[in-house]
């Protein structure tokens, strides 16, 4: 019997491995889909933006000259269709939009998801790219999860004009351990370095290159800290502690009721109102100009 019960035993042990490194491939795979042009009703163009690792993919609709324009950046294994409802109020309020997919994600190439250090090349690029076609425009930024890190470990000091981090991990150590205690409860949390151990392994980068909280504290522009009370991928704490990690500045909302999710789909009038009057301060031509 007790020779059956460590053949069992092994067994799991087994199986939950072969579980763990299935998940470590799932998590950094490619993220890829089909998007085509844009919805009839957001007459969108569509552009491709080349960065070293291959194009990056999106769409751009120009806005009222002087009122800015701003960059979305969707989260992990997502795509720029997951911020269309931003784009349009955005669109509405007379701001220029472009939408990307981030790399590895929608139709930009890419190998492998990097939870934000390999993505913030097309970040570097998306911004490069709206200083050349909106010369003069001030620049903004809704990043949200994964889209939020990218933008962050893309150090873009004072080319950007305003902020918007939304439900983004802390470090990549309490990102994993959240989401295996999430799915697993308290075993999960003695199981996520095995799956840390596989970051450099199959990213060919270390731990230390993704702490988002490190990096926010290069920021120059202001900035409006976003969390869910109920999310427990990036818990209300850790974003907490970001918010503090981030320069004046800053301003912080915590969505009361929200889970990891779209803040824009569950509080739409609270979040349309707080992100406009955000925007409309840091963006607009005429508001700063009459500020100096």
């Amino acid at each position: 019997m007790a020779k059956r019960g460590l053949i069992a035993f092994a067994c799991l042990l087994l199986l939950g491995l072969g579980a763990l490194l299935g998940a470590g491939e799932y998590l950094s795979s490619p993220a890829r889909r089909q998007i085509g042009a844009a919805p009839a009703d957001f007459p969108a163009s569509s552009v491709t933006i080349n960065t070293v690792t291959g194009p990056v993919m999106g769409w751009m609709v120009r806005g009222t000259p002087g009122a800015g324009v701003v960059l979305l950046l969707h989260g992990v294994r997502g795509n720029r269709l997951h911020m269309l409802g931003r784009a349009r109020f955005l669109s509405r309020l007379g701001y220029g939009v472009l939408l990307i997919d981030q790399q590895a994600h929608g139709e930009s190439a890419g190998e492998r998801i990097s939870f934000g250090v390999r993505e913030a090349d097309g970040v570097h690029a998306a911004l490069a790219y709206l200083r050349r076609e909106q010369p003069g425009e001030r620049i903004g930024v809704i990043g949200m999860s994964l889209g939020a890190a990218a933008l962050v470990l893309s150090k873009p000091g004072r080319g950007i004009d305003a902020l918007v981090i939304e439900a983004m991990y802390p470090t990549i150590e309490e990102a994993i351990d959240n989401r295996l205690r999430l799915h697993l409860g308290s075993a999960g949390g003695a199981l996520s370095p095995l799956l840390l151990w596989q970051v450099p392994l199959r990213l060919d980068l270390t731990l230390d290159q993704l702490r988002p909280i490190d990096a926010v504290r290069a920021l120059a522009c202001p900035t409006l800290v976003v969390g869910g009370e109920k999310d427990e991928h990036t818990s209300e704490a850790e974003t907490r502690r970001i918010y503090a990690a981030v320069p004046e500045p800053k301003q912080l909302w915590i969505v009361a009721g929200a889970a990891h999710t779209d803040f824009h789909g569950v509080a739409t009038g609270e979040y349309e109102m707080r992100i406009g009057q955000f925007m409309l301060e840091h963006l607009h031509a005429s508001r700063n100009s009459a500020m100096q």
